[in-house]
This record gives C-alpha cells, structure tokens and sequence, in this order.
C-alpha cells in the first residue's frame, strides 16, 4: 500500500448516494469547490427509493434539473400515481388512493413541482450528470473512506482507491459523512442511532414481467398492495416496460431469504402461478427506527441515511437526505464565503434533528399497518363470508392508509421555528398536521409558494443568497436592510412582486427569506437596527 500525495478542496463529501451528490450540487451551484467520494460503481438496479416529493422536485427546479428528471424518467410523465388495494393481481379490489403523493400533474399554488415517481438509479444518474457538469465539483468513484482528523481549521481525511489500494489525503474545510445506513464518519465522530433497531424482516424482489401489466384489472398504478395470508406485500413497476418490484413484509414461516424461490414468491403473492418472469436482484433489509443523537461534531456533518433510518413506507428517506444535504449545503457555503456567522453550522442539527425525529416518526406510523396487519381469514372466500370480509378490510384500509399516501403537511409543514437564527414575531406556527399542509409565513416556515400571473413560480424569482419579499409597498420600502446588507456583504436579492395576493398569503408586507427558501423573518417596518437583523439570521451571534 503506498500513499498517492494529498488534496486540497474545500468540502469533502464521502457517499456517492443521492444525499451526496445532492450536496455536491447544493455546494457546486453556490462556487465551493468539493470533492465526492464514493466506494461503489452505483449502477444496475438497485431496490431503493422510487418517489421523489414535491420538496425534492422544488430543489431539482432551482438546480435547473426538474425538467431533466421528467424526461429521463422511464415512466410516461402521465402514468397515474395512483395505489390499489386487492387480495392478488387476480383477486379482489379492496380499496384505490388515486393521484397518491401529490403526482397530479395539475399546477398547484402549494408548489412548484409534482412528485414524480422514479427510480432511484435514475436520479442518481440525473443527479450524477449536473454534478459533474459543475466547475469545482469532482466525483471520485471506486474510492473509500478510511479515517479523518480534525483541528480548529481543517480536516484531514485519508482514503483508498479500491482498485489499487494506494491510500491518499483529503484537507479540506469540512466533511460531509453521506456514506449510508452503516456510517463509519457516524461512528468516528462518537455519535449513536437512538430508537428502535431491527424490528422486522422485510424482503424486496426485482424482477422483469412483461406480461403482469396486461394479466390483471385494476388499471395503472405506482403500487398493488397485495392483501392476502400467503404472502402479503407491496408490487410496482419501476420501468414502463416490465421492470417490477415486490416487497414481502413477512416471509412465510422458515423461509430462509438466502435459499428462497423468489420467482415462485411473486407468483405466490400475486395470484398469478404461470407468470413468465425473471430475477433481477433481491434484498433482504430489516425495519429501523433510529435518529443519530449527535449529527455533527465540528467541522464533520452527517446527513442522509448516515443519521436516521426508517422504513420505506411514505417515501421519505431519500428526499429527507436531499433536504439535509440543502441545509448543510447553504450554510457551509455562507461560512466559507464569509457571510455566514460563527454560530451558523451548529444549527443544522438543531433544525433538522426535529424533521428528522417527525418524519421518521410517521414512518414508523405507516409501517404499524402494513399488509400483515390487514390479511383476516376468509379474506378470499367466497359467497357472503366473503363478502363481509372484504368490506371489513376496505374500511379499514380506507381510514387508516389514507394519510400515509395524503403528506403534504408532512413534506411541505415542517418548519424551523425556534431556532436560533430565525426571527418570531409573536404569531403561533400552523397546526402540525402529516396530511393538511396549511401555507403559513410564520418564520420557520417554507416560504407559501404561488404561481404568478405571468406564469411562473414565485420561488424561480428567489436569489441565491436571502431573498427579501416586498408584498405591499416598493422598493424604497426596502433600502434599509439592502443597504446594511450590502456594506455586510450580506447577498440579498430584492423582488416586488406586485401580485395583491402576495400580502394575504404572507401575512406583512416585508419578508427575508433563507437561501433554503424558509422564512427567517417577516414584519410590515424594519426594526431599528436591521444589522442586528441580519447578524441573527446568518448565525453572527
């Protein structure tokens, strides 16, 4: 093993997942030159995420790529992201969600981007394509993390190329661990997954049927979930052109995954025997529940997986990593630059350890009833027993499964209220609630999005840097915070919109918003000293 010389760069990003490459484009858009890093080649089909929400699709558009991620999707941008409910492919319908997870192609004044569903490898290969396109971006893979060491000003982190085994040094400013459920940064910065650990076991099938979308009569949809006693789980396509999945929330009893027909469980599951189909790749993953209880330690940030981990169930992993990997992104970027304060980095973990704890929170909640819970006897009988069964599962599946595929309040309602760089005005946050998103200024808040009259969307008018909101008045009514904010060397970019509505919606007439487009402060006049304002909001005191 020999040593290949040192680096220099100002981040360092170890994971070449979508939290990483998330955060390289996050740094990359803003001018910090970093590094990825990523052990694995990332291809082939992977069982992982297959939503992308309308927070991670609104980060996509101000990167420039939500339009990319339409086009390469390998499912039509009009396939319905609607969920069934039936006891097989070629059983009983027992309950259907239409447009689930907010797909609705339809403008929404809520927000600037649909969910789209697709799978991850192709957002990562989007993904993948910006980054590198980014002056001062470079991603390394075939690469991987060994150890680091931090002082006052710098981290040295020493790595190995996998093929070669010539081990190399990173310094750089900071590191971000997005390096995935079992974290070694996590382990090397002391911190520890709180929660509940291996609760289930959970097994995931990829696999290629041409045939299954024409052998069944429920009509296109994102999922199947297949109530029944021999095997209950969750089937979906994943490519327009025959490529599903199969999720078993439980195996039947003594099956060993390892040895496991999986070909034969999914015609099991589906009800259809004679089912031509292939294997693709299996997966066999236990269902956790943890939070890290420390997320950063210094100059090294974890983000993504690295630090909390729930079940798949609500589609929150991956776009809960995207929306770390922003605020890490921003803030890291200010410190750098000079504009963000001392006291900026230590509130990543103040603000994002309570979305963390909430969302993983209601995943959980999801995972409580999933088809194990739903399967009763005589589910598929026939004649009246039947009948009643069915009707008795359809209930249930109506009351309790609605919220976890009606989210917006959960995807859209987080705020950061309370934390220390951002402004109260006396006024309560909007009720929390995982399914009602209310659109709410409330500093904390995301921004209430709108779409304007000539067509486009409040946030495309957003700066890099704060934004500062003019709904009532113009811009002289502004000169004060632009003017400090100038000699501060503070970017803020003003719009008036002039749009009556904008008041209503906000609630003053003055508005400074957050580079992650969250409200850091709002009121109808400055407060005297506005550089006490804008100390606050970039984290000086």
């Amino acid at each position: 093993m020999s040593d290949a010389g040192s680096t220099d760069v100002e981040v360092l990003i170890v994971g070449g997942g979508p939290v990483g490459l998330a955060a390289a484009i996050e740094l990359g858009h803003r001018g910090i030159t970093c590094l990825l890093v990523e052990r694995n080649d990332r291809v082939g089909y992977s069982p992982r995420a297959k939503t992308t929400n309308v927070r991670s699709r609104e980060h996509m558009r101000r990167w420039g790529i939500a339009d990319q991620l339409r086009r390469a999707s390998p499912m039509p941008s009009d396939y319905p992201t609607d969920v069934v409910f039936a006891t097989r492919m070629n059983g009983h319908l027992l309950g259907r969600f239409p447009l689930a997870l907010n797909g609705s192609t339809r403008r929404n004044n809520l927000y600037s981007e649909e969910m789209q569903w697709v799978p991850q490898y192709v957002v990562e290969d989007v993904l993948r394509k910006h980054a590198s396109s980014l002056d001062g971006v470079e991603l390394r893979f075939g690469t991987e993390y060994i150890s680091f060491s931090q002082d006052e000003s710098h981290v040295k982190t020493t790595l190995r190329d996998v093929q070669s085994g010539q081990t190399s040094c990173v310094r750089s400013a900071f590191l971000i661990g997005a390096d995935g459920a079992r974290s070694s940064i996590r382990s090397d910065i002391g911190a520890t997954m709180i929660g509940e650990d291996a609760f289930s076991r959970n097994f995931t099938i990829i696999f290629r049927a041409p045939d299954l979308a024409s052998r069944h009569s429920f009509g296109k949809a994102v999922m199947y979930w297949m109530i029944n006693e021999d095997l209950p789980s969750v089937v979906g396509p994943m490519e327009n052109n025959g490529l599903w999945y199969l999720i078993a929330t439980r195996l039947p009893d003594d099956t060993e995954p390892s040895r496991a027909d999986a070909a034969g469980l999914v015609r099991q599951a589906t009800g259809l025997e004679d089912l031509a189909l292939e294997i693709v790749a299996t997966d066999l993953w236990l269902a956790r529940r943890l939070v890290a209880d420390k997320q950063f330690d210094r100059r090294v940030f974890l983000a993504g997986d690295a630090c909390h981990l729930h079940p798949p169930f609500g589609g929150f992993g991956m776009n809960m990593g995207i929306g770390d990997a922003v605020d890490i992104g921003w803030k890291i970027a200010a410190t750098l630059q000079g504009w963000g304060g001392k006291n900026l980095l230590a509130t990543y973990e103040f603000e994002r350890k309570r979305v963390h704890e909430r969302t993983v929170a209601e995943a959980a909640r999801n995972y409580a009833m999933v088809g194990n819970q739903l399967v009763r006897s005589h589910l598929e009988d026939t004649g009246l027993l039947g009948e009643a069964t069915r009707e008795e599962v359809s209930d249930i599946i109506a009351v309790t499964k609605i919220r976890e595929f009606r989210t917006l309040g959960l995807v859209l309602g987080y705020h950061y209220a309370g934390s220390p760089i951002v402004i109260p005005d006396g006024s309560e946050p909007p009720p929390d609630d995982a399914m009602v998103y209310i659109p709410s200024a409330h500093p904390g808040c995301l921004a209430p999005h709108l779409w304007l009259s000539d067509g486009s969307s409040l946030y495309d008018h957003f700066g890099q840097g704060f934004t500062l909101l003019v709904t009532r008045g113009d811009a002289a009514d502004a000169a004060p915070l632009m003017v400090a904010a100038e000699e501060l060397g503070i970017p803020v970019k003003l719009i008036c919109p002039n749009d009556a509505r904008l008041f209503g919606r906000y609630q003053a007439g003055l508005i400074l918003i957050r580079p992650d487009q969250h409200v850091a402060w709002r009121g109808n006049t400055f407060p005297s000293d506005v550089r006490q304002l804008l100390a606050q909001v970039t984290g000086a005191h």
